[in-house]
């Protein structure tokens, strides 16, 4: 039997404890058990990866440098098992059936990134295409997370998996890029209008909304943190930190506005629901501030770490802004950066202030240092527009040429 690296172990359950957290949110949404079961399995493949983990790296440690060494990917490990325990807990709220208010599906449908469901039709232009040749990240912005084929299921399909008409699409990604893909499998367009403005926020509705600023901040957090291993970056670690902070502020609003909500509901047990989301994406954020002490003392973490972060299903990637480049000036809905890129961005330095999961209206000026996270091909296009000529791979300083009369 083939005993698997350290770093294979490593990709795998970074790989598998991200799919958790997007497939338990999307459970919820779409009130899908069989998708919330999927993440139990997950959780139990993780398991069994990090058991295994655990084994090689004590029988690699044959002195007290090797264990020094090592005790590094095991804390990383330990946090990625954090993010995977909290992704059950989100999926455990659909199947327990603790309820959710609609409200709250209802602000997920009007988020800055998607969560939808397209079926390919009989006339469509993914039929017979692999992930790998049909780039949907690249092309669209959409992940695909998951694949109903009649009754069977796929559960983040690999760059082989061939498209089929009839096929159900379960993606994540830009409001635009929705369309895209629907256009790409012969569905008609779908756009999502913009919710009318409510008069006065009821107790419901800010508990909801700090939810969700909840979810989104997890997700940054985990994000910025592999970041910050990938590029050593301890100011990328401290603001991480920040977000652990301010993480702990909303949840402790939450809780405020579910007890005053309690008192106008006729059914309060729909909030138990907000708070398990809560409480788990605040745990994710927790685990997400632990990545990052890999790079807190002198000592280089193991190279193993980076060789692993940077070979996984999505990779971290910077761009700074030149002077006259295609997004100097420009908003970042107005090049449409996700949607044409696949590249989310995470944060934006700028002159050592991050200005964290900015919206598409944000606009970006010369100098700024883009964080961004998606497919190894969209990290060359982001560049590409930001008009950062710094060689494929160099993620060193980058100092902008003189110009030449």
């Amino acid at each position: 039997m083939h005993r698997r690296t350290v770093k294979e172990l490593l990709v795998a359950a970074k790989d598998a404890a991200e799919l958790m957290v997007d497939l338990a949110y999307a459970a919820v949404f779409f009130g899908d058990d069989s998708m919330a079961r999927e993440v139990l399995r997950l959780e139990d493949r993780i398991d069994d990866s990090l058991v295994e983990l655990r084994a090689v790296c004590m029988l690699a440690a044959r002195t007290p440098a090797d264990a020094a060494a090592l005790a590094g990917v095991l804390s990383l490990a330990m946090s990625i098992e954090g993010i995977a325990d909290s992704a059950e807990d989100i999926a455990r709220v659909q199947l327990k059936d603790i309820g959710v208010p609609p409200e709250l599906r209802d602000d997920l449908k009007y988020a800055e990134e998607v969560t939808g469901r397209i079926r390919i039709r009989d006339d469509n232009r993914l039929e017979g295409h692999s992930l790998r040749d049909l780039e949907l990240p690249a092309r669209t912005g959409m992940w695909l997370i998951a694949l109903r084929r009649d009754v069977d299921w796929g559960y983040g399909p690999g760059p082989d998996e061939v498209l089929r008409a009839g096929d159900v699409l379960f993606l994540q990604g830009p409001e635009e890029g929705m369309d895209v893909v629907r256009d790409l499998a012969g569905a008609p367009p779908k756009t999502v209008t913009e919710p009318p403005q409510r008069r006065r926020l009821s107790d419901l509705d800010r508990a909801v909304d700090l939810v969700v600023e909840l979810k989104n901040v997890s997700e940054v957090a985990v994000g910025l943190a592999y970041a910050a291993i990938l590029l050593r970056d301890r100011s990328l670690a401290a603001e991480v930190s920040v977000i652990e902070d301010s993480s702990d502020d909303l949840f402790h609003g939450l809780e405020g506005w579910v007890l005053r909500a309690a008192g106008s509901l006729e059914d309060p047990e729909v909030l138990r629901g907000l708070l398990h989301l809560a409480a788990a994406s605040e745990r994710i954020v927790d685990s997400a501030q632990s990545l990052t002490r890999v790079i807190e003392t002198d000592e280089a973490p193991h190279p193993i770490i980076a060789a692993a972060l940077s070979e996984t299903d999505e990779i971290t990637a910077d761009a700074f802004v030149a002077a006259g480049s295609a997004l100097d000036g420009s908003s970042l809905r107005a090049h449409r950066v996700h949607t044409d890129t696949g590249m989310e961005v995470l944060a934006i330095d700028r002159g050592g202030r991050w200005i964290y999961r900015p919206r598409g209206r944000r606009e970006v000026r010369a100098g700024d240092r883009l964080l961004a996270i998606g497919p190894e091909e969209g990290a060359l296009r982001l560049r590409e527009l930001a008009g950062d000529r710094r060689p494929e791979g160099d993620d060193g300083e980058w100092v902008e040429p003189p110009d030449v009369d």
